[in-house]
């Protein structure tokens, strides 16, 4: 009468439609989350384990094997720069010339970007395949028809954006901003650091005459 034996020992009224809606509504069922963070039974996670050894790369999203050397944010303004088209390459160079010509920086690589840093980082360029985008650091939104977006970076800096795909816009007013943007970088940092040592004196003001009401206090 029963094709599955072993279902006569569970329920004896159980019958094929109701194996068949069970392994259905399993295959739907919310799966349960457990302590080691898996949803997987055991079983199934080792063998997902074994046959996937490896990871994705966060940033880059390049699959990496298990035990496979991977440092993708760590790289070169050669190797950012040499897919770049001729018009790009100009371009470039004279953005590079005209920005350390500003004074004392550093010109670093980072992952996918050219960061030019005096005190902090003042502006950076994404060299992209079509053109290079340029991220200037400022005080204010900048509104031009060169800029293409400009949102607050933080409560006194605004990152304005430009695209620039031939050394001929590597002029005024971009110039202009990039020198700005130089400028300020060492004041901010300055008026930071000030601010950082009033706060700090006038505490430490604060603690001597608490330190020394107390002593008067316990001598009376």
């Amino acid at each position: 009468m029963y094709r599955h034996a072993g279902l006569r020992q569970i329920c004896p009224r159980t019958t094929a439609a109701d194996v068949a809606r069970s392994y259905v509504g399993a295959a739907f069922r919310r799966p349960v989350h457990r302590r080691g963070g898996s949803s997987d039974p055991p079983d199934q996670r080792m063998f997902l384990e074994s046959d996937m050894a490896g990871r994705e790369c966060y940033h880059c999203k390049q699959w990496v094997e298990q035990g496979e050397a991977h440092d993708c944010w760590t790289t070169t303004e050669t190797a950012l720069t040499k897919d770049l088209s001729e018009d790009l390459r100009d371009a470039w160079e004279r953005l590079r010339e005209t920005a350390a010509d500003f004074g004392e920086q550093r010109i670093y690589a980072s992952h996918n970007s050219i960061m030019f840093s005096r005190t902090s980082c003042y502006f950076f360029v994404r060299p992209k395949k079509s053109f290079l985008e340029v991220c200037i650091f400022l005080p204010r939104a900048l509104k031009a028809p060169q800029v293409k977006r400009a949102e607050a970076s933080s409560k006194t800096k605004f990152y304005n954006l430009i695209q620039i795909r031939h050394r001929d816009e590597v002029e005024a007013p971009i110039t202009g901003w990039l020198q700005e943007a130089y400028d300020l970088s060492s004041s901010t940092e300055a008026k930071a650091r000030s601010g950082r040592a009033s706060k700090n004196t006038k505490s430490t003001a604060r603690k001597a005459k608490s330190v020394t009401k107390r002593t008067r206090r316990t001598s009376t």
